[in-house]
């Protein structure tokens, strides 16, 4: 938004109403002028719209981008959720910070359709992902996305393909990779310290499913069910689908997705590789059964070849917090980055015998972090940290290995045609 065109008070409130009043956000979106269509100068504001006012939304994105924006030049000027009570919060967050009401809105496509809006935050339930990004891509909106970024590779195909088009600027939500600790393991992997990769594993367990954590009581009268449940199938109001959604099939494919996610994402930051050729998976729920009704496993394995030559495994148990992991072996020795902050690398299982040598820090590499990266890149243009691409590769990944413990069959990408396939019978890498 220019200095001249910038959201008086009294036409901030206008908006407002005119969303209120239900103005036809296809009309909206139909204005050439949306977005990016024009080019924002190094002194104008960015006008930032919220999606999703749960924990991520309202915990992490606004108190990230807050941060920064006077540093940045950019304000929040819209919020959206289905629960009248999140929005509400986030609202008021709005008004201490910038000492003004922002929009409220239900419908996350009556915030993209806002003219002035210049980026959103989508930090909606899983399940949503690739029909915010798709939509906001469209009008020619910038994007931060949460991960994973998508449950249907159909839907994410679609919506990669209208970021492309766009040229809008995308940053997914795996934020561990801007991290200095993570950055510095990376450039000690492309040292060659650890000699020939075979094996990066990851073991993230603990007592209890994560979901337990978000449920609440919610009234049906607060809630747009309709735009919670979007193309999934209609039912009764439920508080406990409705705050608990991670547990859940319809909205969210479990671990391996919302933690595993991070963890792959990582794999491919830490060492270049793009995509595996091929994934193996299963898990059920083994202790967590009650009246909730979960459908998500609280027990999964998977596992993934890639073509550069090295085997990658993911597993949570949520039926004991111990045994946790998360190592990178090499011939020369292991990188440890089980403590996300102070990763660490010896010659422990070397290949070559002699005397172990003591543990080491790994050196961290300082960089900006995954909200500001995102917030630079928006004046400058050039792609984030972890771009659209980087969230594509982190998708198919977790979907490979959904569709592998769905099918109890080995999943095979083929990155040149964009397909996964399955296989019934494993090859072995020679």
């Amino acid at each position: 938004m220019s200095a001249s065109n910038h959201i008086t008070r009294r036409g901030f409130l206008k908006g407002a109403g005119a969303a209120v009043l239900g103005l036809s956000a296809a009309a909206r979106l139909s204005s050439p002028k949306s977005g990016y269509a024009r080019v924002i100068g190094a002194n104008d504001r960015i006008s930032i719209g919220i999606i999703g006012c749960g924990q991520r939304g309202l915990g992490a994105h606004m108190p990230g981008i807050h941060a920064h924006d006077k540093a940045q030049n950019v304000e929040i000027t819209a919020v959206c959720d289905p629960w009248s009570v999140r929005r509400d919060l986030a609202a008021a967050k709005v008004q201490d910070w910038y000492g003004r009401q922002p929009r409220k809105l239900e419908r996350a496509a009556d915030l993209i359709a806002l003219p002035d809006v210049d980026a959103v935050m989508i930090a909606s339930c899983d399940h949503q992902h690739t029909t915010h990004l798709e939509a906001a891509a469209k009008a020619r909106k910038d994007v931060y996305c949460e991960k994973p970024l998508a449950m249907d590779f159909d839907k994410l195909k679609a919506a990669v393909d209208a970021v492309k088009a766009n040229k809008v600027v995308v940053q997914a939500g795996t934020q561990l990779r801007s991290m200095a600790s993570f950055t510095g393991c990376r450039e000690l992997h492309r040292s060659g310290a650890l000699g020939k990769v075979s094996r990066i594993e990851q073991c993230r367990n603990a007592t209890r499913p994560y979901w337990y954590g978000y449920l609440k009581d919610a009234n049906e009268k607060d809630v747009n069910w309709a735009e919670f449940l979007m193309d999934r199938p209609a039912r009764a109001f439920s508080a406990v689908h409705f705050t608990g959604w991670y547990g859940f099939r319809d909205f969210s494919d479990g671990p391996v997705t919302g933690l595993g996610s991070h963890f792959i994402d990582l794999v491919h930051y830490i060492t270049g590789a793009t995509f595996p050729t091929s994934c193996v998976a299963d898990g059920g729920i083994f202790t967590w059964k009650d009246a909730n009704g979960f459908t998500c496993d609280d027990h999964v394995q998977a596992t993934w070849i890639y073509p550069e030559g090295f085997l990658v495994s993911y597993s949570t148990n949520f039926g004991n917090g111990g045994g946790n992991s998360f190592k990178l072996f090499g011939q020369e020795g292991v990188m440890d980055m089980l403590n996300w902050s102070a990763p660490t690398f010896s010659d422990a299982g070397a290949v070559r015998k002699g005397k172990p040598g003591k543990e080491s820090p790994v050196p961290p590499v300082e960089r900006a972090d995954h909200f500001l990266d995102w917030l630079q890149c928006l004046r400058t243009r050039k792609a984030p940290n972890a771009s659209i691409d980087a969230g594509y590769q982190h998708a198919v990944a977790v979907l490979m290995a959904v569709r592998a413990r769905d099918t109890g069959r080995r999943q095979v990408y083929d990155a040149e045609k964009r397909q996964i396939r399955e296989e019934e019978r494993a090859k072995h890498v020679q």
